[in-house]
């Protein structure tokens, strides 16, 4: 059996395969609330073959936002639209997810095609859209040009703290079976566990234990309200990539911490802490994370997703029949081909006549596949 086609279970979610659909922002929300576009982005890829569609990043607080364009959950009319893509998902025998975010410091930026940078009079004045404050672990800005963010009271962390749990309760009552934390890339919860970001000397700063607090606190919260049989996932970034950053050793100490509170995954990422430019010591190349995510698996005893820079379905067969990784997360590599699933069983001989396709696609593409092969076409 190819392993990227056997089923994998976390506490009792049963997902169909090994391949996780990657959060991926389309800054399309309007007020947070999904809508046609994320139905229909992500509805494909469950038609697709995918086994666990993640909603992308969505916003426990409002100005938690990244952008204005956003998801967000941070108010129950925010579930009825969620709901919605859940029941597609579902009905096309995909597992629903939603990756839930904070984006701390990197709040109040503009949309990528509009030059990923603050909000400033410019959006005011073509888009009507404002910037708001933004809050962090200390009053470091994300990068040069950026707006030193207002440093959060114990009050506001605990605020924060209680914006995921009741993120997770909307999670659930929309009908979602996998959450994501997002704890990477220069998010809220990576600014506080990395040095880089944090200064402060409280019970959330300081000491590397103090730095992981809040990642605990709130996996803690989410698992008081999460159901028992749901599986919780942390995506992190297990280095900063810079000497005086986050190391691959810390990441195993807070896998193994987040493991005993109830977290059964982790998403194995890097970098993103300090700024867009790439920090020195990070090489970009195929499957370039996938040895720290086997060493995380490792140590942490622990399930890891591996991500970044996978396209070919035989590297990914690889990683996992070897045991690198348990399960593989695609983002861009699914825009440019929603049936990428599909496509790897065929390359990998799992499905070499349109079995595993929807019948609705599948018998004309065999129809189509008999005709050219009777022709000599192909």
């Amino acid at each position: 059996m190819v392993t990227l086609f056997e089923p994998f279970t976390l506490r009792g979610v049963r997902m169909r395969n090994r391949v996780v659909v990657s959060p991926m922002s389309q800054y399309r929300a309007q007020e947070g609330v999904a809508n046609d576009w994320h139905l229909v982005h992500l509805g494909r890829f469950a038609i697709g073959g995918a086994g666990l569609v993640l909603c992308e990043a969505a916003a426990v607080q409002r100005h938690g936002r990244r952008t204005h364009g956003d998801l967000g959950i941070w108010s129950d009319a925010q579930i009825d639209g969620l709901a919605r893509v859940a029941r597609f998902l579902e009905a096309e025998g995909a597992v629903a997810g939603i990756q839930l975010a904070h984006a701390g410091r990197k709040a109040s930026e503009r949309r990528p095609w509009h030059g990923e940078t603050p909000v400033d009079g410019e959006d005011v004045a073509q888009r009507g859209e404002h910037p708001w404050p933004a809050v962090g672990p200390s009053a470091l800005p994300y990068a040069e040009g950026w707006p030193a963010p207002a440093e959060m009271s114990v009050e506001d962390i605990h605020g924060v703290v209680a914006a995921f749990r009741d993120a997770a309760r909307r999670s659930r009552e929309a009908g979602l079976r996998a959450i994501e934390v997002y704890a990477a890339h220069g998010f809220l919860l990576h600014q506080f566990y990395s040095p880089i970001a944090n200064q402060r000397r409280d019970a959330y700063g300081g000491s590397l234990d103090a730095r992981c607090r809040l990642a605990c606190e709130v996996a803690t919260a989410i698992r008081e309200v999460w159901p028992e049989e749901y599986p919780l996932v942390f995506r992190l970034s297990l280095t900063d990539w810079r000497p005086d950053g986050w190391q691959i050793e810390d990441a195993i100490h807070l896998a193994t911490l987040l493991k005993k509170l109830g977290v059964d995954a982790i998403d194995c990422s890097t970098g993103g802490i300090s700024g867009r430019e790439r920090p020195q010591g990070m090489t970009l190349s195929h499957g370039y994370q996938l040895p720290l995510a086997a060493q995380l698996r490792e140590h942490a005893a622990i399930p890891t997703i591996g991500v970044g820079l996978m396209w070919d379905p035989r590297l990914v067969e690889q990683s996992l029949a070897q045991g690198e990784i348990d399960l593989v997360a695609l983002a861009r590599e699914l825009l440019d081909d929603p049936n990428w699933t599909l496509h790897a069983a065929h390359a990998l001989g799992v499905d070499d006549e349109h079995q595993m396709w929807p019948p609705e696609f599948g018998w004309w593409l065999e129809k189509r596949a008999r005709a050219l092969r009777k022709l000599r076409l192909r």
